[in-house]
């Protein structure tokens, strides 16, 4: 069973989300964790109380798989289902792609041919970092499971940015152990953030500029879902970087 500790400002879809459940599971297994508002009738979750989830380990990582086949429906909303419609929050989608001939110019495209066992999402996540969203429409591929053992395909590689400003917060205990949007297990401890929209596995480094320190990260998993945040550190990081007593604060990300 996976539990969950609810959190001051915690919402139910936020809760639900992390649990890979719904409403009705949450609340018919949890009812004492469950208040309702006398004044509006509204319902919500008491703070400090243990939530638990009858959903497998298997089940958690089977959320991190939906959280990917939204990237690739994305792509082609009309051939390739979407995942669970039970998602609360939709998955920020990347700003439009430069045409393919403009990247090609810049040097900035590569070609693979696929072997046996790869696929879109590890090519796209694991080795190359980028987008599933644009290898298909950059290859006309509208069905990642057609792909064939020696077929060439076009590959357009990130471009460098400079410094940008970011608003950042930690997640650490709570989570510490649990599958994040690329698959794997979270380490609270590991040198990795979390982000809207930035290609899994993006590689970044990020400085705090009142005290100089500066670590080197690998954009791991999903959020922050609070408006006005950008990236969500491991506690690790947090720590390294003097965040963790405020909690939030302001630093400097440039993507490797």
């Amino acid at each position: 069973m996976l539990e969950y500790q609810v959190q001051k400002g915690d919402t139910i879809t936020e809760v639900t989300r992390r649990l890979n459940t719904n409403w009705e599971t949450l609340r018919k297994n949890n009812p004492d964790a469950i208040g309702r508002s006398t004044k509006n009738g509204n319902w919500f979750l008491k703070e400090g109380s243990i939530i638990g989830s009858e959903n497998s380990f298997a089940k958690s990582l089977q959320y991190a798989e939906q959280q990917q086949r939204q990237e690739i429906a994305a792509a082609n909303p009309i051939s390739i289902p979407r995942a669970n419609s039970k998602i609360v929050f939709p998955i920020p989608q990347p700003p439009p792609s430069t045409p393919l001939q403009e990247v090609e110019k810049q040097g900035r495209i590569v070609e693979h041919t696929i072997q046996e066992g790869e696929t879109l999402w590890g090519l796209a996540v694991k080795k190359y970092h980028v987008h599933v969203k644009d290898i298909m429409a950059d290859n006309g591929i509208s069905d990642p499971t057609t792909l064939q053992i020696g077929q060439t395909i076009k590959i357009r590689l990130p471009e460098s940015s400079g410094e940008e400003p970011v608003v950042a917060s930690w997640y650490g205990q709570d989570f510490h152990g649990k599958p994040m949007a690329n698959g794997d297990i979270y380490d609270m401890h590991a040198a990795t953030i979390a982000h809207k929209e930035m290609p899994l596995g993006t590689r970044v480094e990020l400085k705090n500029t009142e005290t100089g320190e500066k670590v080197r990260a690998v954009v791991t998993d999903r959020g922050p879902y609070i408006d006005g945040r950008d990236v969500d550190l491991s506690y690790g990081l947090a720590k390294k970087l003097s965040l963790v007593e405020q909690g939030v604060g302001s630093l400097v990300m440039r993507v490797l």
